[in-house]
């Protein structure tokens, strides 16, 4: 079997888990090498998972001729510089979600991309999983009849109170939107295709946090970007949805993700996860039912779009998680604070089309 060579950019909290999928379950894809700002975390990492190599520096990586794809694991903020220099070096880029921290940064790199013939993509790969592609097959054989709506909820307290060092999900490129909100946004896009239009109302309902979890306790934070986001959107399908997200609100739970049809009603589970439970509401039954999964991938299978990426590389077919996708969501999210600084609609530019669905017969560590 062929496989691509990736050199990851960034070796921070999410990086454990793609090295351990990379190293241990997906196939057709392999760490050549790894840098890092902070030098101790690359040599854990490369020591850790056996990686053959370390790079002092992300142009030395880019500079190896035996990196097929790079891997940009940096912090949101840190996604366009990271993704275009590597573009520039004639390298494939699968990035962490967000695409870029604005749309403006997102159209250079597709530009780019587009230029080279190079592909650009990446997270979240989580509609990938069992949870939303079983959703899919569900909607997509009349299940709950003509989708009519849906509803999106994320709903928390913010990071300040456990996270290690919270600060650049309170700065450009953070908040709830930009963080979470991807996981939300493309889940739905996958469940009912491309957005046409949106608006949205935001605010930052504190101005400061106090960051209380270690070793940061006591620092203050100087609140940036909006923390409470309200949008509504108007599918090409002609389905509406509504969707919060938000780091200002106390809640017990993980609020859901709902599905509204003609002829009934799924929740769908949390898009930060690739399994979950699903229920699904007929009027004949008049209870929810609990749906099994039909698809492999249930389990935190992260590096799973990366897996596709080079698949689609390699057979030269169609990504599911190229730039038409992440830059979409880009810019639906950013359409949502732009609409409420305007107070206005605003009609989204770019298209989607959902890609093929996944083959529910795959063994684990396989990609169609």
């Amino acid at each position: 079997m062929d496989i691509m060579k990736v050199g990851i950019v960034g070796v921070g909290d999410i990086s454990g888990i793609y090295l351990q999928n990379i190293t241990q379950v997906f196939k057709n894809i392999e760490v050549i090498g790894v840098c890092d700002l902070v030098e101790e975390k690359a040599i854990r990492a490369v020591e850790k998972y056996n990686i053959p190599k370390l790079y002092k520096d992300m142009y030395e990586l880019f500079a190896d001729d035996e990196v097929d794809i790079v891997l940009n694991l940096t912090r949101p903020y840190e996604h366009y510089g990271v993704s275009i220099e590597a573009l520039k070096a004639g390298k494939h880029v699968y990035s962490e979600k967000p695409l870029a921290a604005t749309i403006a940064q997102g159209k250079e790199l597709v530009k780019l991309a587009e230029e080279k013939g190079l592909f650009l993509g990446g997270a979240p790969d989580t509609f990938l999983g069992a949870g939303i592609q079983t959703c899919r097959k569900l909607i997509d054989n009349g299940f709950i009849g003509k989708p009519l709506g849906a509803a999106a909820f994320m709903i928390c307290h913010g990071h300040e109170s456990w996270h290690p060092d919270p600060e650049f999900y309170y700065k450009h490129g953070g908040g709830p939107m930009m963080d979470m909100g991807p996981y939300y946004v493309t889940a739905l896009i996958n469940l009912l295709g491309g957005v046409k239009s949106v608006a949205g109302m935001t605010k930052a309902s504190f101005p400061t946090r106090t960051i209380t979890s270690e070793p940061l306790n006591g620092k203050k934070i100087e609140v940036d970007v909006p923390t409470y986001v309200l949008g509504l959107m108007e599918f090409d399908s002609g389905v509406t949805a509504s969707i919060f997200t938000t780091f200002d609100v106390y809640y017990d739970t993980q609020a859901r993700l709902e599905i509204y049809g003609s002829e009934g009603t799924l929740i769908v589970p949390d898009p930060n996860g690739f399994g979950g439970p699903i229920k699904l509401l007929r009027p004949e039954e008049g209870v929810y039912k609990e749906i099994p999964l039909m698809f492999n991938y249930s389990e935190n299978s992260r590096a799973l779009g990366l897996s596709d990426c080079a698949n689609s590389i390699m057979k030269s077919c169609n990504p599911r998680t190229s730039y038409k996708q992440t830059y979409h969501v880009l810019e639906v999210m950013e359409s949502f604070e732009k609409s409420s600084k305007e107070r206005r609609f605003v009609d989204i530019e770019s298209k989607f089309e959902r890609e093929r669905p996944m083959s529910s017969d795959l063994l684990k560590g396989y990609i169609d």
